[in-house]
């Protein structure tokens, strides 16, 4: 529906000529943006006039009181406009820019925007092809959709810090990271490319209506049909795992850690063969998965003692030549150096121009052969684009725009 403006920056990528409306904060629903930007969808972020996104406070500070690092990695791809979407002027600009958008994401605690007059009803009257994601932290609907969500409290809410640390102690969040949001974002992206599907070929928008649990729950394999038909309520097993063994995280020589995932009867004959003891992959002794599920306090311990008395990348060496399922566990210091990342181009760097600094950001995914994403720009300035969009979209005056930012509408 978009159509191209001089003032375009998403490229030629398959999404070009697809506009996207980013209205939300923090990560989940603009991740979703972020990814389509990618791709060449023309991404306008609506942030409110003076503090913005939220995002460009959190994380790592940078050299321009603009934005984080995190805020300059994550908010790639955009024009940034302020606009107060509280008072009318404001709500009747935003009507105007989503009549003529593809998509349109929001995070607001659920009935802000109908609070607003900006709900899906006002919305899809003006663009009855306009596809509308919707992330909070439990849906839409149901008796908890008034409380506040975070990543932290889908995490909680959708079982996955319950199954997080050691037996028996506290529940922990995997990484102390916002998994939660960017699983999300990505199920945000199903979503929006199914419903933008369905608009090409009938012409009728739709809500994509996603809450931060059940991302998470969607996450946790067998948990549901298991807990269903058995009644079992799956525990913190801490750094091993039930699913298979050994499958877990042992310690070489050197203090550093390796993780080892045999969950077939082959992966752990070639264990035991980089092992230097293939008789413990035979019949009549670990070779079948119930004899090591039996037994799993030997197996493990035997591992463990082969792993504590080789430094890791002598490890490493060993475990690739028998095509063990061995792997290091990276920090990120790790990551920057391993070669792998390197010849496969994932950090990709990209000029900052507000710190005059080279950053170094996790490329585009998924990977593609003939239609690759890229990143043109990083977070853009608060308000950077904001003349330039309402001038050149909305057909707005110099004049015009001078007089609602002397309002505080932009």
């Amino acid at each position: 529906m978009a159509t191209e403006t001089a003032n375009d920056t998403a490229g030629t990528g398959p999404l070009a000529g697809i506009r996207v409306i980013d209205a939300a904060s923090f990560v989940a629903a603009p991740y979703c943006a972020s990814i389509l930007s990618e791709f060449g969808a023309d991404v306008v972020k609506i942030e409110p006039p003076g503090s913005g996104d939220n995002m460009r406070r959190f994380g790592t500070p940078s050299a321009h009181p603009d934005g984080t690092l995190a805020w300059f990695s994550e908010g790639r791809n955009r024009r940034s406009v302020t606009l107060d979407l509280r008072v009318p002027e404001g709500a009747a600009l935003f009507k105007r820019l989503v009549a003529d958008a593809d998509v349109l994401c929001e995070n607001f605690r659920p009935g802000t925007l109908e609070k607003w007059g900006l709900g899906w009803d006002v919305l899809s009257a003006l663009n009855p092809s306009l596809v509308m994601l919707r992330v909070s932290g439990y849906g839409q609907t149901g008796p908890y959709r008034d409380r506040p969500g975070f990543a932290r409290i889908g995490h909680a809410v959708g079982g996955l810090a319950y199954l997080a640390g050691m037996p028996g102690g506290t529940p922990v969040t995997p990484g102390s990271t916002t998994l939660g949001d960017y699983a999300t974002g990505l199920y945000g992206t199903v979503g929006v490319l199914v419903a933008l599907r369905h608009r090409d070929r009938t012409g009728e928008g739709q809500v994509v209506d996603l809450a931060l649990y059940e991302s998470v729950f969607r996450l946790l394999d067998e948990l549901a049909p298991a807990y269903a038909a058995t009644g079992t309520v799956r525990g913190r097993e801490g750094v091993l795992s039930g699913f298979g063994c050994p499958l877990g995280h042992f310690r070489a020589a050197d203090g550093q850690w390796v993780a080892v995932a045999c969950l077939e009867d082959a992966h752990f004959a070639r264990l035991a063969g980089a092992m230097g003891r293939p008789e413990l992959a035979a019949a009549d002794a670990w070779g079948r998965a119930e004899a090591r599920r039996a037994a799993r306090g030997e197996v493990d311990r035997a591992v463990a003692d082969w792993i504590a008395g080789l430094a890791r990348d002598d490890l490493m060496a060993r475990c690739d030549a028998a095509d063990a399922p061995v792997a290091p566990i990276q920090d990120v210091a790790d990551l920057f150096a391993d070669r792998h990342l390197r010849a496969r181009g994932f950090l990709e760097p990209i000029d900052e121009p507000l710190t005059g600094e080279t950053l170094l950001v996790p490329g585009a995914m998924p990977r593609l052969s003939e239609t690759p994403g890229r990143i043109h720009s990083p977070g853009p300035a608060l308000g950077a684009d904001t003349d330039a969009v309402l001038h050149d979209l909305l057909g707005l005056s110099d004049e015009e725009i001078a007089d609602l930012r002397q309002k505080g509408v932009v």
